[in-house]
């Protein structure tokens, strides 16, 4: 295998100054732009940006802020962590991120996915209980897409496309592709069945939990006859100087951010003892440099991904620390796990 892509990952979080108050949406959408470019200064090979269309986040449109951050950047790669495609038209899709590709000189990157939350079917009008027909369908359209020919498709959740031609093209021929996953096996099968990547999100318990799928993606691209390319993961975590510090740091608005979403979903708040435990053996990258190096070098060699994303951002940690955090790993933990990794 090649050498693995270490990147980070963003929803946007609105952080809070270093008084303790919110930034504003604007403030917290520049932010994201100074990590990024810090980030490119710093070797990190990649950044996503993940959309989401909830109040604790800024980012409900992640090609527009890749835009602003391809225009300051010259080497890392730009993504969406995830794009929402059942919520989206597959064409107006393929079209903005050929356009981020041509600002990016070709470093963009859309990772499609059906997303963890669910506000953005209402809002732009689609139905819950289409939500499996939606991603299908749409995902299918958007592969042919990739081709960058005229395209003829129909289907039951848009009007139907005849020798349609859709531009901009990309400089390349191929706009890079991921598939985003959370645990679905059929979801898997169906990444392997076009040819995609496979982008895991593994945000809870043993990450060795996942082996499993990374072999069923590898077992059904043999079976189907397509590629099966390096498996990619995005888990959260957080550094700091110190161990102490980082999980002190993390943990208050960790916590907000993970009640709030359990509440959706029915899952007791959680305990302190359950952070703990997930930051020793789970799946919470958090620490000092070289706990965090070590424990991101663990799983890349176990699973034998060829990317790794830290999701370095959980509710509103104060703009300095998020600074701190993006230094950190792209100046320390990334030139450590290089060197476990070959060692």
């Amino acid at each position: 295998m090649s050498d693995p892509v270490f990147g980070l990952d963003t929803f946007g979080d609105v952080p809070d100054d270093d008084s303790g108050r919110p930034v504003s949406y604007a403030a917290a959408i520049r932010q994201v732009v100074d990590e990024a470019v810090l980030a490119d200064e710093l070797g990190v090979d990649a950044i996503a940006v993940g959309e989401h269309h909830r109040p604790e986040y800024s980012v409900s449109t992640p090609e527009t802020v890749l835009a602003g951050i391809a225009t300051r950047t010259s080497r890392i790669r730009l993504g969406s962590g995830v794009t929402v495609l059942s919520s989206d038209d597959p064409v107006r899709v393929f079209q903005r991120f050929a356009t981020v590709d041509a600002l990016a000189h070709g470093r963009a990157e859309v990772i499609l996915g059906r997303g963890s939350f669910t506000e953005s079917f209402p809002l732009f009008g689609y139905d819950l209980a289409d939500y499996e027909v939606l991603f299908e369908e749409k995902i299918d359209l958007f592969v042919k897409l990739l081709d960058e020919q005229p395209v003829t498709w129909s289907g039951t959740v848009r009007a139907p496309l005849r020798n349609a031609d859709v531009f901009p093209k990309t400089e390349s021929g191929r706009l890079t592709t991921w598939v985003g996953v959370g645990g679905s096996p059929q979801s898997v099968v169906r990444t392997a069945r076009y040819g995609l990547p496979l982008m895991l999100a593994i945000i809870g318990g043993q990450p060795s939990r996942f082996a499993p799928y990374i072999d069923l993606y590898r077992r059904a691209a043999g079976q189907l006859g397509t590629t099966a390319h390096p498996v990619g993961m995005h888990s959260p975590g957080f550094v700091a100087d110190t161990d102490e510090q980082a999980k002190e740091i993390f943990w208050p608005h960790y916590r907000v951010i993970r009640d709030r979403i359990g509440a959706l979903r029915g899952w007791p708040p959680i305990r302190r003892a359950e952070f703990d435990a997930e930051v020793e053996h789970g799946s919470l990258y958090i620490g000092s440099p070289e706990t965090v190096a070590r424990k991101i070098a663990r799983t890349v060699g176990a699973l034998g991904v060829g990317r790794f994303d830290l999701i370095y951002t959980a509710g509103a940690q104060p703009v300095s620390a998020r600074l701190r955090a993006v230094e950190l790993y792209g100046a320390k933990v990334i030139p450590m796990v290089r060197d476990m990794l070959a060692g």
